[in-house]
This record gives C-alpha cells, sequence and structure tokens, in this order.
C-alpha cells in the first residue's frame, strides 16, 4: 500500500530463561511473546488451515519451547520448537499484531480450551 510505513524489528531475542521472544520495532512497539502463546499462534497450514473455518486449535503445549529463530529472507522468522512444529512463517505486521492483540488472543485460546474441555498442559 502507497504511504503506508511497513513496521521493522530492530530486535528479536529468543529469551530462553523466560521462554518468551522479545521483539522491538522501530516504531517503538516491543513485545515478549511466550513460546505457547506464538505455538498456538502459528500462521503455519497446519494451525490456521486455509479458511477460518480450518483453524485448529492446539493443546497440551504448556511447555513447549523455541529452539531456533531462522531468518526467511528480511521479511520473516521461521521459528522451530521443540515439538517440532516450524512450519509457520512468522512475519514483521503478524509479529506485531501477535503483540498487540495479546490479551485479547490469549483470553479467546483458553476460552476456546475450555469450551472444548482441552488443556494447555499435555
Amino acid at each position: 500500500m502507497a504511504g503506508v510505513k511497513e513496521i521493522w524489528p530492530t530486535e528479536l531475542r529468543l529469551r530462553k530463561d523466560t521462554g518468551h521472544l522479545a521483539v522491538t520495532f522501530d516504531n517503538g512497539e516491543s513485545y515478549e511473546l511466550p513460546a505457547e502463546y506464538l505455538r498456538v499462534h502459528s500462521p503455519s497450514a497446519e494451525v490456521q488451515g486455509h479458511s477460518p473455518e480450518e483453524r485448529k486449535l492446539v493443546g497440551g503445549k504448556k511447555n513447549v519451547a523455541i529452539l531456533e529463530v531462522l531468518p526467511v529472507g528480511n521479511y520473516a522468522v521461521r521459528l522451530v520448537f521443540d515439538d517440532m512444529h516450524s512450519t509457520g512463517i512468522f512475519s514483521w505486521p503478524y509479529f506485531a499484531g501477535l503483540g498487540r492483540d495479546y490479551k485479547t488472543n490469549w483470553q479467546k485460546y483458553l476460552d476456546e480450551l475450555a469450551a472444548k474441555g482441552l488443556k494447555r498442559e499435555r
């Protein structure tokens, strides 16, 4: 889109002690996103499907960890989780949206788990 400045990360740091991925953007936004949150909101077709109706609810990921953060060109990263999920390509705008909408997304996820009788633990 013409005239719209793209958001760009200035720092991306895996905090193994907390299990969070810290991302800071050039517009001043900064987020610490838990591995579990990133795993269950992976942009992969395995999680998101090919339409909203195909989206899959992923439970049992409370203790998932991020093993690697791999660059994809200069527009995204691929996260490798210790459950071997690695197909989601996290673009910078997608990361920013996950950060901005964290509270809403997380509560919706918890509500969906409860409604389907699923748990965060294995």
